[in-house]
């Protein structure tokens, strides 16, 4: 579900995982919003949200839920004085997330975070609204005690993940980077994502890794003539890397790529213009 219209923003993603640095964020790429009108009304139910109140939250109504969400996202607008967008998820990996502007905070939670007590929401507010590191202790404690609440088992639609596109076979690339550079030490399995709806993006997400299933997905924009083999292996092995190298805590924050990761990630051999050509064909990606 979304609250607020989406705010002019630059990239930002914070508490598991962390926010990433635009230099080393290989697998996530982004470019400024337009400006937009910013009213604090409610928008829609997004897919995912509604997918949540289905599987975890079924003793409430959707109109109570949708009462709860809104709550919420005017405790933080009136916190932060400023327009909050909130999507409610029911991610598996991702309890927090944000993209944060001068002028608005595009805010993505984990639909625990309803029933978050006041403190709680003042770290949400503290550490995406004004960036405070600090605040990201509180929100990793609240998170691990709700651990019950974090759905485990696969959608249906989740479920599947097969490795050959149309023109590159990830099982392929995943077993020979396996090979070369892990001792064939990377256990997880791989396959291409799901297409998004065709829209205008602003950012898309390349490649994820989920430590739970031990599941790499590869956005299928890569599955592409244009695309340039050693760019979609540098993608898988950003994703191999993090099982090697999980997020961890650090001065209060949570550090999604840790400086050991960001160092072995170097040793790609086309490390440099991997990213070159990430920079070049930003827009390519966009489109899809």
């Amino acid at each position: 579900m979304h609250l607020f219209p989406r705010p002019p923003a630059r990239e930002g993603a914070a508490s598991l995982p962390a926010r990433n640095r635009a230099a080393e964020a290989s697998h996530r790429l982004a470019t400024a919003l337009h400006e937009e009108e910013l009213v604090p009304v409610a928008e829609e139910f997004h897919q995912q949200s509604a997918r949540a109140m289905q599987s975890h939250l079924t003793v409430a109504t959707r109109e109570e839920l949708w009462a709860r969400a809104e709550a919420l996202a005017y405790r933080l607008s009136a916190e932060l004085r400023l327009p909050v967008r909130l999507a409610v998820t029911d991610n598996r990996s991702t309890m927090v997330s944000f993209r944060r502007s001068a002028h608005a905070l595009q805010l993505r939670l984990h639909h625990m975070f309803l029933d978050a007590p006041e403190p709680v929401v003042r770290a949400v507010a503290e550490y995406a609204g004004r960036g405070n590191r600090l605040a990201g202790g509180v929100l990793d404690d609240y998170i691990r005690g709700q651990q019950p609440r974090i759905r485990q088992e696969r959608h249906a639609d989740e479920a599947d993940l097969e490795p050959r596109g149309r023109y590159f076979d990830l099982q392929v690339l995943f077993d020979e980077l396996n090979r070369t550079f892990f001792q064939g030490g990377i256990q997880a399995r791989i396959g291409w994502g799901r297409m998004p709806p065709r829209r205008r993006r602003k950012s898309i997400r390349l490649g994820v890794y989920d430590h739970q299933t031990r599941e790499i997905r590869i956005h299928p924009a890569l599955d592409r003539a244009e695309v340039p083999s050693y760019f979609v292996e540098f993608i898988i092995f950003h994703e191999m890397l993090h099982q090697l190298f999980p997020s961890s805590n650090g001065n209060g924050r949570r550090v999604h790529h840790p400086r050991a990761f960001r160092d072995r990630e170097k040793a790609f051999p086309l490390y440099a213009a991997a990213l070159r050509w990430e920079r070049e064909n930003l827009n390519l990606l966009l489109r899809g």
